[in-house]
């Protein structure tokens, strides 16, 4: 006989589980009981929100879903925000959720919440246990559905009765391995779709990459000479040194790429949804696309969904690619030179554009490229400050970079913390102002379990996304979207870790090496001149323009 915490705990041992992240609750206090000697590590965080983010990053670096154990009501309304990113990256991760006893459910208890109703639309299934016994069965269910077609969120309430009463029950095995099922058939069918195209163009992205997908990827470019482009926030998908990488397909994306959307007379979408981002606010059209698209994705669902592929193919890009790995080439003189143009006009981009002030954020990328230690992973929330990081930053191996698809806001500093757990060596979070101080308390957590990330906080007093669309939209006239900031150096030293501010850029490189040296979390403040904007505007030259009736000279980004 074992209670249901006992049951929950071995199960997950069971999955594979090793690390969950929670805050906790009354409601799962019989959970709470069974991982004290389970050898499962509980990372104690300080708000659900972060705890949630933190799951979702493990999931997205190891492949295996992210676990994370919240309470009633609050607990779980504060941790919907990682699981709308779980849900929008497709990252595989598995809530739990502690509920009201079931005896007091329908009465409006104290924190109840119809949680099938809540995570309905955030999560790919929502269930509530109701017999102790069959805890085992439902833990196997959602892992399996966690991982199965687009990987993403599971949510299971447990109320509070089910963890603490006890059953006899065996447990199950973990989820079994998935053999590739890629035929001839199908490598030969999209073989045969790339032959009769003149500029085909490659698209990365999607979940559950992995470092060989990776070095297949290049050997099947290199093979055919064909253009790859990444998806928004998958950088590190493909080496970026690589001349057969052309770009990303990010928010404000380079605008030759843009052009070679719309050119490109095959696209070969492989894992990714290609949605609004990657297709450059639908500079190619759902309705009319104008070119042959094949469509690898391991959700049938996801086929057809926004773009009819010409050439649909239920399977995992990563088994996708170990089969067109296999192709000998030859490549076409058309691809080629289709491919060098585009290598060129990525080039071209890599060239720092100069911003005002002191402390130049394409400046200070430069040189994080150049005193990155080994094996250190990057991550970021977002805001406008990102725009540096994708242009100016190149990714050279995979599950070095964390960045949420979803456009969330808080998420990097979390990221940082679950990556630096997981790897064991530094990470870094690229941080804006606005975006660090969303979580910027799990410095505490970071601190009490040994964690080394350090923050670069990029400090201009605002939330600048929404002031350069504000500026854009209502030119002078800036409601609610300035900052009172604290002294983000003193705050970090406060939490027990190392805190410095940078207003040269001569002083960035020194304070980074520092920030390593002390071992644990540290922020580096970056004092920001406030007339930027992006890469290519500043705050001046956008007013200056609306006074002139001129529109804006970059491209919108959120």
């Amino acid at each position: 006989m074992r209670h249901g915490g006992r049951i929950l705990a071995d199960a997950l041992a069971i999955q594979g589980v090793r690390r969950v992240f929670s805050v906790p609750g009354e409601s799962f206090l019989a959970a709470l009981d069974g991982l004290h000697d389970s050898g499962i590590e509980n990372v104690v965080c300080r708000h659900e929100g972060g705890a949630a983010m933190m799951a979702e990053a493990h999931g997205k670096l190891t492949n295996r879903p992210g676990v994370l154990l919240v309470t009633r009501g609050p607990g779980a309304t504060n941790a919907a925000s990682g699981v709308h990113v779980a849900m929008q990256d497709s990252t595989p991760m598995v809530v739990f959720v502690g509920q009201i006893p079931r005896a007091h459910r329908d009465r409006a208890a104290f924190q109840e919440v119809d949680y099938r109703q809540m995570f309905g639309g955030l999560a790919k299934w929502v269930a509530e246990v109701d017999d102790t016994a069959r805890l085992p069965e439902y833990v196997s269910r959602a892992f399996h559905l966690a991982l199965s077609g687009r990987p993403g969120p599971v949510v299971l309430a447990l109320p509070e009765d089910v963890l603490s009463a006890s059953a006899e029950v065996p447990d199950l095995p973990p989820v079994a391995p998935r053999p590739a099922t890629i035929s001839s058939a199908e490598t030969e069918a999209v073989m045969a779709r790339l032959a009769g195209a003149e500029r085909p163009l490659v698209v990365v992205g999607g979940g559950l990459w992995t470092p060989e997908a990776s070095t297949n990827l290049a050997r099947f470019a290199e093979a055919l000479d064909l253009p790859v482009a990444t998806s928004f926030r998958r950088q590190d998908y493909m080496d970026n040194r690589h001349p057969n990488h052309v770009g990303d397909l990010s928010v404000g994306m380079r605008p030759d790429l843009k052009e070679a959307l719309r050119d490109a007379d095959l696209l070969l979408l492989l894992g990714t949804r290609f949605g609004d981002v990657a297709s450059g606010g639908y500079a190619v059209d759902p309705a009319a696309p104008g070119k042959t698209i094949v469509h690898v994705h391991p959700d049938p669902d996801e086929l057809g969904r926004v773009f009819r592929p010409d050439l649909g193919i239920v399977a995992p890009a990563p088994d996708m690619l170990a089969a067109l790995a296999e192709v000998n080439g030859p490549a076409r003189p058309e691809w080629r030179s289709w491919r060098e143009r585009l290598r060129a006009g990525y080039e071209r981009w890599l060239e720092p554009v100069e911003t005002p002030g002191a402390v130049k954020l394409e400046n200070v990328v430069r040189t994080l490229g150049r005193i990155l230690p080994e094996g250190a992973t990057i991550t970021n929330g977002a805001g406008n400050y990102n725009m540096w990081l994708h242009r100016y930053h190149q990714f050279t191996r995979p599950k070095s970079y964390l960045g949420a698809t979803s456009g969330s806001m808080g998420y990097g500093f979390p990221a940082a913390i679950a990556a630096s757990l997981e790897t064991g060596r530094p990470a870094v979070a690229w941080e804006g102002d606005g975006c660090f101080q969303m979580t910027l308390n799990e410095m505490s957590t970071a601190v009490q379990h040994g964690a080394q990330v350090v923050v670069i906080v990029a400090n201009n007093g605002r939330y600048g996304t929404i002031r350069m669309h504000q500026e854009r939209r209502y030119p002078g006239r800036v409601s609610g979207t300035d900052l009172a900031n604290p002294d983000f150096a003193a705050l970090a030293r406060a939490y027990g870790g190392h805190g410095e501010t940078v207003e040269t850029d001569d002083d960035f490189a020194p304070a980074f090496e520092r920030a390593l040296a002390s071992g644990g979390v540290a922020v580096i403040e970056l004092r920001l001149d406030p007339d930027v904007l992006t890469t290519t505007e500043t705050l001046s030259a956008l007013r200056a323009g609306a006074d002139k009736g001129e529109g804006p000279s970059a491209p919108p980004t959120g």
